[in-house]
């Protein structure tokens, strides 16, 4: 498990469209992570849109890459452009789930420089103990059961008799 001390919430400010014809859609996204200034992400990250919030590992902070190597993140130029961080996905933030370059999103609640939560926003609350209850949910049938003779029948006149009091509460209003 890789130390994700380092990691920051991010919101993106702009996003500038770097896709060259035949190559993959780049993104040079401007990230504010609680600083002073802006830092630049390079992205293909297809999630990423204006005002997200997303798990940052800025320059320094150390990532498991796709073959499980743990590597640090340095300034680097990705398509000709200077990249000062990178977006996180499920998978490097140990939250189990999520595609693999999805960048990883927070709620609005996290504020722009503070860590990133331990598990996954909205996930179910794992349990380590064994003999934690789960709350009991009732489960409704798919079909109603049947109604008896009697039990329609009884329906049938509570069903007559309210139209017979509304019928003569509208005739005693006429009169």
């Amino acid at each position: 498990m890789v130390d994700t001390s380092s990691y920051k919430v991010g919101i993106v400010l702009s996003i500038e469209d770097k896709s060259k014809s035949g190559g993959k859609p780049l993104k040079v996204c401007s990230v504010n992570i609680g600083g002073d200034e802006p830092i630049c992400v390079v992205t293909n990250a297809p999630n990423v849109r204006l005002s997200s919030r997303l798990v940052v590992a800025p320059v320094g902070s150390t990532i498991i890459n796709d073959e499980g190597e743990e590597m640090e993140i340095k300034k680097t130029a990705v398509g000709g452009v200077m990249s000062e961080g990178m977006f996180c996905d499920s998978r490097m933030l140990g939250w189990g789930s999520g595609s693999a370059g999805i960048a990883a999103q927070v709620p609005d609640s996290f504020e722009p420089g503070s860590a990133p939560p331990t598990s996954k926003p909205g996930a179910p609350p794992t349990s380590s103990s064994p003999g934690s209850a789960i709350p009991a949910v009732e489960v409704k049938p798919l079909f109603e059961k049947k109604l008896t003779k009697e039990e329609k029948k009884k329906l049938a006149e509570e069903r007559k008799a309210a139209r017979k009091a509304a019928k003569e509460a509208k005739k005693a209003a006429a009169s």
